[in-house]
């Protein structure tokens, strides 16, 4: 039997987060046995995340962090992510959602591309997340 993952969401910022179906994406993309932790923080630490991990100055929209095969983080920037929402046609909840299932994909070990691009777009629709998806700008 397939044992259950931990799955936990820490609050690092002011306000309420959209609602969304985070665990429930999480086990669509990585399975109910994947331990995830995800943070949402402020501007200021996620340049400071992003300095660390990539030795870029700004403050990335999410970062991903694979840990082992079965367990991974995710930290999103809701302030990156709604400054950039409508470059990729979209309102802040879906692009927000949009950045946490692409961190899922990374986990999970795709790269940017296509068949990364055709996945996000799959769970996008199937959780009715899809917003003018398919006029999203590349990086």
């Amino acid at each position: 039997m397939a044992r259950e993952g931990t799955f936990s969401i820490r609050q690092k910022i002011r306000g309420s987060l959209p609602r969304l179906p985070f665990m429930q994406l999480k086990e669509e993309v990585l399975g109910k046995s994947y331990e995830l932790s995800v943070a949402f923080v402020g501007a200021e630490e996620a340049r400071a995340v992003t300095w660390a991990a990539k030795h870029k100055d700004k403050a990335s929209n999410v970062l991903s962090f694979p840990l082992s095969k079965t367990s991974g983080e995710i930290v999103l920037c809701p302030e990156t992510a709604r400054e950039q929402c409508a470059d990729h046609y979209m309102d802040s909840r879906t692009f927000l959602a949009y950045l946490y299932i692409h961190g899922l994909f990374h986990l999970k070990g795709l790269d940017h591309g296509d068949t990364m691009e055709r996945e996000e777009r799959r769970i996008m629709h199937r959780f009715g997340l899809s917003a003018h998806e398919q006029n999203r700008h590349r990086n």
